[in-house]
């Protein structure tokens, strides 16, 4: 009964998810009824090859069916606390970490090689090299906060991409989308690249995901460059409810990809 429950919380991964704006995929997921929850003590299992999450006990399976298993213990933690903290119902939108991980393996395990094209694709259409051509202001700032990105990539992995005014379609030189490549090779492995492929997404730039990965910069800043240009905006249009809680969903995501990577990482 528990795998078919979790089948029932979590659905299917592939595709990962049902509406690509979080707000309209928690509202959906809000008018489903939501299971009981069923057992009283999460735990971790260390066993060959990861760490899997117990519930009273018994290992937890994906929506797959597969073993609910994480690399590393940091990582299997921050999962079995998302379990652990539900409450008198097991509600999925409050559990990222768990379905990050459960894309990862029932779905990205799987199509690992194409996961990983879809973000070097991304770096051919990066926002970064995407400017304004006016006002002069959102120009500048785009120039001073972005360019020292750009040169970083270009100095530590060779990728040297062309700028665009305005938003036609530039085409980037073949070498810089192969150094891209090689410099994401290192995190080839389907947790990490399914943690990338969100922080991708959600900010709109594999450059910067790549920045983050690499430890040239920190959630937030990463998440500051990416909103330049919608930052610019508010201070000049404002903003409203829908549009600030649409952010904050989509920071929240973010931030849980970003937890999980970095509970990937070997530790010292």
């Amino acid at each position: 009964m528990r795998d078919e429950l979790s089948q029932d919380i979590f659905g299917t991964f592939i595709p990962e998810q049902s509406h690509e704006d979080p707000v309209r995929r928690a509202q959906i997921q809000m008018k489903r009824p939501l299971p009981k929850r069923f057992y009283e003590s999460v735990g971790i299992d260390e066993r060959e090859g990861g760490f899997s999450i117990t519930l009273d006990g018994k290992s937890v399976k994906t929506p797959a069916k597969n073993l609910l298993a994480l690399p590393t213990r940091e990582a299997a933690e921050l999962v079995a606390a998302e379990w652990a903290g539900q409450a008198e119902f097991i509600n999925p939108a409050t559990m990222p970490i768990t379905k990050l991980a459960n894309t990862a393996i029932d779905a990205v395990s799987n199509s690992l090689a194409e996961v990983f094209d879809e973000i070097v694709r991304f770096a051919g259409t990066d926002m970064l090299c995407y400017r304004a051509d006016g006002p002069k202001e959102l120009v500048d700032r785009q120039s001073a906060r972005w360019d020292p990105l750009l040169a970083w990539a270009a100095t530590a992995h060779g990728t040297r991409f062309f700028l665009v005014e305005g938003v036609m379609h530039q085409e980037q030189p073949a070498e810089a989308i192969a150094a891209y490549a090689r410099a994401l090779e290192r995190y080839r492995e389907p947790f990490r690249i399914s943690c990338l492929n969100v922080v991708t997404t959600l900010t709109g730039s594999a450059v910067l995901a790549l920045a983050y990965a690499d430890g040239t910069f920190d959630l937030d800043e990463v998440w500051s460059l990416a909103h330049i240009d919608e930052d610019w905006t508010i201070e000049h249009w404002g903003t409203d409810a829908e549009a600030e809680a649409r952010r904050e969903a989509r920071y929240g995501e973010y931030a849980s990809a970003a937890a999980l990577f970095q509970a990937l990482q070997p530790q010292s």
